[in-house]
């Protein structure tokens, strides 16, 4: 059977089983459309976890950026792994044992104020429209090289299986629909990664493989990469950082804490029956997440290796001089992996020399040696462009691997964007019906009309994301990172205080939260020139062009949540300490006894 045919199939066939269970899991009740009635076992809510969790910038991205990266991009693994052990033991149990539906009711209660909850679903929209840019844009990416479809026409197909089993679910359905996916993405992710770790070293487990010898070599995979990386003029592989040190701190940090503070992934815990099964599932999803996490170094410097074997064999089988002309394969030759990606214009060659030949290489080196040589043999530049984006899902066809593992790849892809994007919506719905509508303007509102709030606010809600995907803002294009670093600046502290500082009041909180927003966003903006006073960037120029002390926006997230909580515990100070009973509640709450029925009630 032909590839096209065979991707559609398996393809067809994942899609059809989520709309299946969405149809099985329809929400009847505010309750199962907004925490799955509160019934979910842990074992499934750990599985459904990890898939809400592991987007497509875990399943597509983070293995690219490894491979472009190094060393440096470990800082992804820290944090994002990081972050759901602190989300896991420091805010999800005492946030299940609150008993509420989402993050700005709970702010709205804990810090007793209307006002406190509006703030945070401000926050909250913010981090998660940005966020879901990301996973609309993987979703175009994957159904563009794929379905052989442009990338707009994926993005309305994804909004189509979206609206049908998120809609008509609620979090019920998006929860056993996430089950489903999570199994479709791990095995579409770990399977092509046992083959290629056979091919390569002859151990089947990519984590053992990723330390062990090259097939008919006496060398390991890492020493080999090294070597060949260098030889390009890159830098090595297992040292290179990701900018100075403060900035690699810096940008772990915001991920981690941005990862406790997305809304979408707290909002999973409130769908076990008691704080004892948030634990449980916490504990599974952290499985069910290692399972992919422990891979995707491996991934990524086999994808590395096999790109570099594909363009450049000279290099990596050493039967040519590095610097000269055999080392570069004919780009009439290019293998026909090539070609399907250049279509999609992830993958793009440019004949700078005119020799017919890809040079791939690092033409930024600042080794005077590398590039006298480079120079020596005529190269102009580099003349490869790849995405980061591609690697994984290219990975299977530049290791040759079977049809079946290649569409199996497409349809985990697909899976891990419209999985998170998914709880993503659930969490935008949950804001607007049910902590601005019910909670704000229409306090009196029955179950049944919050229930069609709910459900036309994520109808709302899938059309502006999918117009986002489609005209992705220049800021947030690209990247999901900055997402991390809203939810890191504005929600992380406040839930963090809510639960651990009996004394914050609603106006430190409030102060809080919209100054650490404000000076990330302002950050971000300023960093893309946005901001211009007299010609010149705002933002001074300490550390690099354009940054503060060489931090990137991307990474800022830490220090918007530092102010967050200087200027909450500053104007705490000056102002009134909360209610006694306020303060009863907290302690009540950090005591592991017991729990509340999630039934969303004040």
């Amino acid at each position: 059977m032909e590839l096209q045919t065979t991707i559609y199939i398996v393809v067809g066939l994942s899609f059809a089983l989520y709309i299946g269970i969405a149809i099985w899991a329809r929400a009847g009740s505010t309750s199962e459309f907004y925490a799955a009635g509160g019934s979910v076992h842990p074992v499934m809510n750990g599985m459904a976890t990890a898939a809400d969790w592991m987007s497509a910038a875990s399943f597509i991205s983070m293995a690219g950026l490894i491979s472009n990266m190094g060393y440096g991009g470990g800082l992804f693994l820290m944090g994002w792994t990081g972050g759901y052990v602190l989300l896991a033991m420091l805010l999800a149990p005492y946030l299940r044992k609150f008993g509420k539906f989402t993050v700005p009711q709970f702010i709205g209660d804990r810090f007793y104020s209307k006002s406190a909850s509006a703030v945070a679903v401000i926050c909250l929209l913010t981090a998660s429209i940005t966020y879901i840019i990301g996973q609309m844009t993987g979703v175009g990416v994957a159904f563009s090289r794929f379905l052989g479809v442009s990338s707009d026409v994926g993005i309305y197909v994804g909004m189509g299986i979206v609206f049908l089993y998120a809609v008509f679910g609620g979090m019920k359905g998006i929860t056993y629909t996430q089950v489903a996916q999570y199994i479709v993405l791990i095995l579409a992710y770990t399977i092509p990664a046992i083959f290629i770790s056979l091919q390569l070293t002859g151990n089947p487990i990519p984590q053992l493989g990723l330390g062990s010898s090259l097939v008919g070599q006496d060398v390991s995979l890492l020493a080999k990469l090294d070597m060949v990386v260098t030889d390009l003029g890159f830098g090595k592989y297992t040292t290179t950082t990701a900018g100075s040190t403060l900035n690699m701190f810096v940008y772990t940090l915001s991920l981690m804490i941005g990862t406790a503070g997305l809304p979408h992934v707290i909002m999973r815990f409130f769908t076990v029956p008691t704080v004892k099964d948030a634990r449980s599932s916490a504990g599974w999803a952290l499985v069910f997440i290692a399972i992919l996490y422990t891979t995707a170094p491996a991934v990524a410097a086999m994808a590395k290796t096999n790109l570099i074997r594909t363009v450049t064999p000279g290099v990596v089988m050493g039967n040519a001089d590095v610097y000269g002309k055999e080392s570069a394969i004919k780009f009439d030759e290019r293998p026909d992996w090539m070609k399907r990606w250049e279509k999609t214009g992830l993958l793009k060659f440019e004949d700078k020399n005119g020799d017919g030949r890809i040079q791939y290489y690092n033409d930024a080196s600042k080794s005077p040696e590398f590039k006298a040589k480079a120079d020596a043999a005529g190269w102009k530049g580099n003349e490869l462009s790849v995405n980061a984006d591609i690697i994984v899902l290219a990975n299977p066809e530049i290791a040759l691997l079977p049809n079946w593992v290649i569409a199996l790849v497409a349809a985990g892809g697909l899976a891990a964007a419209l999985s998170t994007a998914a709880g993503l919506l659930m969490a935008i719905s949950a804001a607007v019906s049910h902590d601005l509508i019910k909670g704000i303007f229409n306090p009196g509102i029955s179950e049944k009309g919050e229930l069609l709030a709910g459900k036309i606010s994520m109808a709302v809600a899938i059309v502006i994301s999918g117009w986002l995907g489609l005209n992705p803002p220049g800021f947030a294009a690209g990247t999901v990172a900055l997402a991390f670093g809203i939810a890191a600046s504005s929600l992380f502290p406040a839930i963090m205080m809510g639960i651990f500082s009996k004394k914050m009041n609603k106006e430190g909180a409030m102060a809080g939260m919209l100054a650490g927003l404000a000076v990330t966003l302002f950050y971000v903006f300023a960093h893309k020139g946005i901001f211009f006073i007299k010609g010149t960037d705002f933002l001074p120029m300490i550390g690099g062009a354009n940054s503060f002390f060489g931090i990137t926006p991307e990474a800022f997230g830490a220090v918007g949540a530092l102010v967050n909580f200087i200027v909450a515990f500053l104007v705490d100070k000056v102002t009134k300490e909360p209610p006694a009973h306020i303060q009863a509640m907290v302690e009540a709450v950090r005591i592991p006894r017991g729990s509340k029925t999630v039934d969303g009630a004040h």
